[in-house]
């Protein structure tokens, strides 16, 4: 029999409602034995808050503005009733269970002619409101739409609206997921981690390890045009922390204002993906005819950077290059408006080989040798403290943001942050932080939201903690744009404050970390300003609470505390 979906819904209130790590992985391990080969995938992605596997270049395209329609036609509730739902739990899912509760939308499953939904019923769905496009395409998602929630209990309706908005928020995660994947088929969890380094999605591992078990997750390779997650960096004061941690030897590299993309390539084809793993092919056709034109090799991933340049060939405002990223028409005109560079750093696949176990420098070298014509990023390698400190100096003279320094035998680790690569500005570190709510503003700007309050991620339960709020930094036809964003995204508004589900990323600056029992976290931002809106970042690519604290203790490393309070 196919496994119901209402069975997966009740594993993830389960998850929802414990914080036991050993018990989540255990809830998951033993679902994921029970479920049929065809069903694993599906399930496994369904359950970290995904409609498709992360390779996936599907999407949905259903805003919460069509979603909320749908749901208030079903319903025929008052939306007022939802806005209480939602104030009371803070969940979108949960409100919508309530108000589905509310009006009586449970399914007598004693009709014969009602089928309960399976989970591979809710992924055909998805896919076919995901294929819905061109004239008439919001009419036809709508449609779809209604059909899935009108064959909904209220605690399927919960889950299904976390998927479609990718807000699960269980506080079951990718890295637990390997855990349960580990125990489920009897793997060792460092096999199970690194084939999700090759398959860039552990829900394919999953599928793998139910069918083939240990010999065939042993087998996953790179796949090219399946983009695979990007290695991070951490922030170090400045280059002499580098030096110290990389045990008096690093590879100091500029890091540009620019936008990080993963590049893929096999024969003349070729695929650019974001930071966020999208395909951005058809924005950036000059770095397609580059890659083409200049590497010397059928096979490669590459990693590099693209910035947006002025006629003098300097760095333009990150924004700008962000516009490059979202169009999707007219695309030689915005290439004459706004032309960009391309400059590459790393090699993690060459002509059948991985290259990720090799180490920095070799990867750096190997790429120097089939970049052609290409240009790299500036690096210097030194012991000399003086050396670093003035290269990162011209760096930052020449437009660019600061210095990046890779430790010289580090691997490329996909998805992790440490301390092998560091980033080093001359400011304070600013922050990625979600937007959650808005409120509208006074005088020529009362017709626009452009006051955001901004929030952190808390890793192990998933919420998001406000940590200051700001309406500094936006230009007016930003704040426009910002308006249209946020209204689609609005859950609720009250005295003149609209809450949106948390989508939008931006970069923070601010002047230091204050302790201020306003905010659940018990820290705020002073002087907090928008420095970029961050595209290409997702909501779960924000930066952490425990970042913030990171950053907030640091302060004291140079300035003395007040002791007495």
């Amino acid at each position: 029999m196919p496994t119901e979906f209402l069975t997966l819904a009740e594993l993830c209130e389960k998850l929802e409602s414990t914080s036991k790590r050993l018990l989540m992985r255990d809830l998951v391990a033993d679902f994921l034995k029970k479920l049929h080969t065809e069903e694993v995938e599906p399930a496994t992605t369904m359950i970290l808050g995904r409609a498709f596997p992360k390779w996936d270049q599907r999407t949905l395209e259903a805003s919460w503005a069509t979603l909320s329609d749908v749901i208030k036609r079903l319903t025929n509730v008052d939306w007022k009733d939802f806005r209480e739902a939602f104030s009371s739990t803070g969940d979108v899912g949960t409100a919508t269970k309530i108000i589905f509760e509310k009006t009586g939308k449970i399914r007598k499953q004693v009709m014969l002619f009602e089928k309960p939904l399976t989970i591979l019923e809710v992924r055909r769905r998805l896919e076919a409101i995901a294929e819905a496009a061109g004239y008439g395409s919001r009419e036809r998602k709508e449609r779809l739409l209604e059909t899935l929630f009108g064959a909904a209990t209220p605690l399927e309706a919960k889950y299904l609206v976390k998927i479609l908005i990718g807000e699960m928020r269980t506080g079951f995660f990718e890295g637990m997921m390997e855990l349960a994947v580990s125990q489920a088929f009897q793997i060792p969890l460092d096999v199970v981690q690194r084939a999700s380094m090759f398959a860039g999605d552990i829900a394919e591992v999953a599928a793998v390890a139910k069918v083939k078990g240990k010999e065939g997750v042993l087998n996953l390779r790179f796949q090219l045009f399946r983009p695979i997650r990007l290695m991070m960096a951490q922030m170090a004061v400045d280059v002499s922390e580098a030096l110290q941690e990389h045990e008096g030897k690093s590879a100091f590299e500029y890091k540009l204002d620019g936008a990080r993309i993963q590049i893929h390539k096999l024969g003349d084809k070729v695929k650019v993906y974001s930071r966020r793993l999208t395909d951005v092919t058809e924005s950036l056709p000059e770095v397609v005819q580059l890659i083409r034109e200049q590497v010397k090799a059928n096979e490669a991933i590459l990693e590099g950077e693209v910035i947006a340049v002025g006629e003098d060939g300097s760095p333009m405002l990150f924004q700008h290059l962000m516009r490059r990223f979202r169009r999707v028409h007219e695309i030689e005109e915005m290439t004459k408006q706004i032309p960009i560079q391309l400059y590459l750093f790393d090699l993690l696949f060459l002509d059948g080989q991985s290259l990720i176990n090799n180490t920095y420098l070799q990867r750096r070298r190997k790429l120097e040798e089939i970049s052609g014509n290409l240009s790299l990023t500036k690096q210097v390698i030194t012991t000399d403290l003086k050396e670093a400190e003035v290269f990162l100096e011209e760096a930052i003279s020449k437009g660019h943001e600061g210095l990046m320094a890779k430790k010289l035998d580090s691997p490329y680790t996909p998805g992790v942050r440490g301390k092998r690569w560091f980033k080093i500005k001359k400011t304070l570190e600013p922050l990625d932080l979600v937007i959650v709510a808005a409120e509208w503003g006074y005088g020529r700007r009362h017709e626009w939201l452009s006051d955001y309050y901004l929030a952190a991620r808390e890793p192990e339960t998933g919420e998001l903690l406000m940590v200051g709020k700001t309406f500094k930094g936006l230009t007016d036809e930003e704040i426009i744009h910002m308006t249209k964003r946020l209204r689609e995204l609005a859950v609720k508004e009250e005295h003149g404050r609209v809450v949106v589900i948390p989508k939008i990323v931006v970069e923070v600056a601010y002047n230091e970390i204050q302790k201020s029992p306003k905010y659940k976290c018990g820290m705020a931002l002073r002087f907090a300003r928008i420095t970029r809106i961050r595209d290409d970042k997702s909501p779960e690519e924000a930066d952490t609470i425990q970042k913030v604290k990171e950053i907030y203790e640091k302060q004291f490393e140079k300035k003395a505390r007040l002791t007495n309070l």
